[in-house]
């Protein structure tokens, strides 16, 4: 399937972890799609390597987290996304992956950006956290000179302060006015607390995420982003703020009656 045809839900654990809890949340997730009737993208990292504390877990690192990807797509017949960090990755991903993301800590990174144009045909930039919504077009123009057929722009969350952020319901019609692209909605990362964990990590209040995700499908978001895992409390990346796996079917199914309830008599 193309990427983004339609309302779409881009979802899977933060990091790559053994074959069997991929493959679990990989399976979690189409079939939550599939009750829904939305397609789904499954998403999981090869390395996580903007964390914030040095001895922080990182992923398998590219060659052994592309082959887990790979199983992934052939286990559960999903198209895969995952995010890039440097240009010499690009190329190697793209042979796997479906979509290719970029970081928000990254997202303005030139060579990055046009190598990944290069490389994939869909790519999903991550709004960096103090970007505006015009500041995006930019991004946006790197990638399409690159190449890339589909661009997305997730929102997810703005700073606020040191240790929080906000999210403008108005940025979905802002930033997809000013950059000519769909625009998602992360709504795990959007409860982060950067820094706010006791170590300095980064923490979460995901107990928001359902009434962001409600106002974002709303406010006319073109897709979701949610990060899912069998126990978040167990998970090496982002714990703290990711949605537990069971409790993805009941939310999409408020998703799905709300965009029914305001999209009634108009195609979604």
């Amino acid at each position: 399937m193309p990427f983004l045809d339609g309302f779409t839900l881009v979802s899977g654990p933060c990091v790559l972890e053994d074959h069997a809890l991929n493959l679990e949340v990989g399976a979690g997730v189409r079939e939550a799609a599939r009750e829904a009737g939305i397609p789904a993208v499954f998403k999981a990292s090869f390395d996580k390597a903007n964390r914030s504390l040095l001895h922080s877990h990182r992923g398998p690192g590219l060659r052994h987290g592309l082959d887990l990807l790979a199983a992934v797509r052939e286990g559960t017949g999903l198209p895969v996304l995952t995010d890039i960090h440097e240009p010499g990755q690009a190329g190697p991903a793209a042979e796997v992956a479906d979509v290719l993301q970029i970081p928000a800590f990254l997202c303005r990174q030139t060579s990055l950006l046009l190598a990944a144009g290069g490389a994939a045909s869909a790519v999903n930039i991550k709004k960096g956290q103090w970007m505006s919504p015009a500041a995006m077009a930019g991004a946006v123009e790197k990638v399409r000179a690159g190449g890339a057929a589909t661009v997305t722009v997730t929102e997810r969350g703005t700073a606020f302060g040191y240790g929080d952020l906000v999210v403008d319901m108005r940025n979905f019609a802002a930033i997809r006015a000013a950059a000519g692209a769909p625009v998602i909605f992360d709504g795990t990362h959007s409860v982060q607390r950067p820094g706010a964990a006791p170590d300095g990590s980064t923490a979460g209040t995901p107990e928001h995420t359902r009434a962001l995700v409600r106002a974002a499908v709303a406010a006319g978001c073109d897709g979701l982003f949610l990060e899912v895992h069998p126990d978040p409390t167990s998970a090496p990346s982002d714990g703290s703020n990711m949605l537990p796996l069971a409790e993805l079917p009941p939310l999409l199914g408020e998703v799905v009656a709300l965009r029914e309830a305001l999209f009634a008599g108009a195609a979604v």
